[in-house]
């Protein structure tokens, strides 16, 4: 059950926000086997005062935070982190450059899923 937080600066099209989310949708399906019903992802976006990023990024730059229930070995963290930024390329032409992906795994009894404790 990933929780995905995408952000952004803002004024990309509703189309390319759909793109960015089906994106890392795809590549967490593709990569660490989620269902496809599995989506809880959201898009916050940021004025250009309010989102710092270097110089050499471009507008397309995103920080995509990534949590995850734990245990996934580092390898399928890598292929779920390749797959997204190929996605996101193939999709958008968003240069992986500007793609940062975090990952978390927080232990499961920080989860809280229908008003009861995971863990």
């Amino acid at each position: 059950m990933p929780v995905v937080k995408v952000s952004m600066l803002e004024g990309k099209t509703p189309e390319y926000k759909k793109t960015v989310l089906d994106s890392i949708h795809d590549g967490l399906v593709e990569s660490i086997g989620i269902e496809d019903w599995d989506r809880f992802q959201r898009i916050e976006e940021f004025k250009r005062e309010d989102f710092e990023k270097p110089d050499f990024k471009s507008d397309d730059f995103m920080i995509i935070e990534i949590s995850l229930f734990p245990g996934r070995s580092k390898e399928l963290k890598c292929k779920l982190i390749e797959t997204v930024a190929g996605n996101l390329k193939d999709r958008l032409s968003v240069d992986p450059s500007d793609v940062f992906i975090l990952i978390t795994e927080p232990p499961l009894e920080n989860w809280g899923i229908g008003g009861k404790q995971k863990g």
